[in-house]
């Protein structure tokens, strides 16, 4: 069974348990009663995990059975990323063993020339390898061995070990998150600088005019433990992180500004295909930007994570360009609990805000929080801005047996972008015109 297939199937499970229609269930989940009808049926996979984590809500799913769709929908994502798995290689042929010979009558013991070879042998040996007797093959079994467990282990180190100049950062710019900031610096004998992006990162910035970039992406959870550092230098990261910063209210609600006119820009796009269709405009999130990151350890042991700092790296005048809201309008029933972010505060702070379900009150996220392979931790982030076009990323403290330090949470090792729109043009799309209008 494929990951998608395992996930539909326990959207099956408990919608069946919870005893809801497709057309209630679609009416909470604020998407169609089609679209459910194909996630359920292992036909397409949710773009975002906000639309499960609301679906497990509205079928009474236990912690532990939202836990356990939370991992599936990760796995079957990974592997939507990733592609169509690669065939499974031909077996190699069946090797033939050589009989020992046995001295022929006449012939002394000592005569060491070799036992001519029937010709119904020399046919099977055409195919497939000869191996000596069972002493040989346990003495070439073992050396083999040898050489398989150097191999994975130079593969370990080349996957997990963080590299000179292999960026640190959970944009998925690289094959992990590495320590960073204050702890990386006590290491190295350095004081760090205040506002100064952590050490380590070796994602260059973009530059200023760069428009909004598409999600990141970080590789599946592993459960090989990273390798021990090397003298004097910071604990890779513990964690792997999935960075999505196209992310809409309600799963319909955004805004992006673009410097081309309306006649110039295509119908807006589905959440889904919202980084692309941004790309294609050089568009970047108007007034406000949500950012969703989910987070799962790489080991067997948990991380704490202790707190989470807002970085601006820059502030411009806003450009004076087109507004472009994607829906006219759309509201539903739930707020997720967040993290909020005013940018035009002189040192932005990342503060938590209560949600709500449908009129039950969702607690504020909060710090500490524990994750591991087992159990993820999902953190959304609403930065607004009503005064300037900020370049912005978060730093993510963390701690572990093995050590601490800090993860970088950007949009594909260049900073998030955020511009304020007041007073700009709005345009919205008329769908009977098939035209944007104002």
């Amino acid at each position: 069974m494929s990951e998608a297939e395992d996930f539909a199937r326990l959207m099956r499970e408990l919608k069946e348990r919870g005893g809801l229609s497709y057309g209630v269930l679609a009416r909470r989940l604020h998407t169609s009663t089609s679209t459910l009808h194909r996630y359920c049926s292992g036909e397409a996979l949710p773009a975002q995990f906000a639309v499960v984590d609301r679906f497990a809500r509205a079928c009474g799913a236990s912690a532990a059975e939202a836990v356990d769709l939370h991992r599936a929908w990760l796995l079957a994502d990974a592997r939507r990323r990733a592609g169509p798995a690669a065939p499974d290689p031909a077996p190699d042929p069946e090797p033939v063993i050589a009989p020992d010979p046995k001295p022929e009558p006449g012939r002394a013991a000592a005569d060491t020339r070799e036992p001519a070879v029937p010709a119904g042998a020399a046919a099977v040996a055409a195919v497939a390898p000869v191996v000596r007797p069972s002493w040989h093959r346990r003495r070439a079994v073992v050396a083999a061995a040898g050489l398989a467990v150097g191999a994975v282990a130079v593969a370990l180190l080349a996957v997990t070990a963080p590299g000179r100049g292999a960026p640190h950062t959970a944009s998925g710019s690289g094959p992990g998150a590495g320590a960073r900031g204050p702890a990386a610096s006590a290491a190295a004998g350095t004081a760090p600088t205040a506002g100064a992006a952590p050490t380590g990162s070796a994602t260059p910035p973009a530059p200023p005019t760069e428009p909004s970039r598409g999600p990141a992406t970080a590789p599946a959870p592993s459960s090989a433990p990273p390798p021990a550092p090397a003298p004097g230098q910071a604990p890779a990261a513990p964690l792997r992180a999935a960075v999505r910063s196209h992310v809409w209210a309600a799963g319909c609600d955004h805004a992006y500004l673009a410097e081309r006119g309306p006649a110039s820009v295509p119908p807006p796009p589905v959440e889904a295909d919202a980084p692309a269709w941004a790309a294609a405009q050089r568009a970047v999130h108007a007034g406000n930007q949500i950012v969703e990151v989910t987070l799962h350890g790489t080991g067997s042991g948990a991380v704490v994570l202790e707190g989470l700092e807002v970085r601006v790296a820059a502030r411009r005048t806003p450009p004076a360009w087109n507004v472009y809201e994607m829906s006219q309008g759309c509201g539903g029933g739930i707020t997720p609990a967040l993290f909020a972010v005013n940018l035009d505060a002189p040192r932005p702070l990342a503060r938590p805000v209560a949600g709500n379900d449908f009129g039950n009150r969702v607690p504020a996220p909060s710090f500490p929080m524990r994750v591991s392979a087992a159990e993820p931790v999902v953190l959304r982030v609403a930065a607004t801005t009503t005064g300037c076009d900020c370049d912005w990323s978060l730093d993510l403290r963390w701690s572990s047996p093995t050590g601490s330090g800090t993860l970088r949470i950007d949009d594909g090792g260049r900073p998030l972008r955020t511009s304020a729109a007041a007073g700009r043009p709005v345009y919205g799309y008329a769908l009977d015109l098939g035209r944007w209008s104002r």
